[in-house]
């Protein structure tokens, strides 16, 4: 900047300054505010797990053969149906899982 500038060119250089001086600030407080880089990493690894889960299951769901899907449905409304055996099942792997915990 010249000391002889006219008034209007001194005017340019001090709004660019100030605008340059509030990118700058902004930039240093950001960098400062830990909380939100870590709200950021947080939201960004969510979203990376969200998108691997989706890959995965869509995976695991081309790869299983329909008629294991048809027998987990079958066996899934059999168990609304009657739950007796299903509870009798699921307490007798749970006695079993005590025991052997207590053993």
């Amino acid at each position: 900047m010249s000391a002889t500038g006219n008034p209007d060119e001194i005017r340019q250089q001090i709004q660019l300054t100030r605008e340059e001086l509030g990118q700058t600030v902004e930039a240093l407080a950001e960098k400062t505010d830990v909380g939100a880089q870590a709200r950021r990493k947080l939201e960004d690894t969510k979203a990376t797990v969200t998108e691997k889960r989706e890959e995965i299951l869509g995976k695991v769901k081309d790869a299983a053969p329909d008629s294991a899907a048809a027998a987990a449905a079958q066996a899934s409304h059999a168990a609304q149906r009657n739950p007796i055996p299903l509870v009798l099942a699921l307490g007798l792997a749970a006695g079993f899982a005590l025991g052997r915990m207590t053993a």
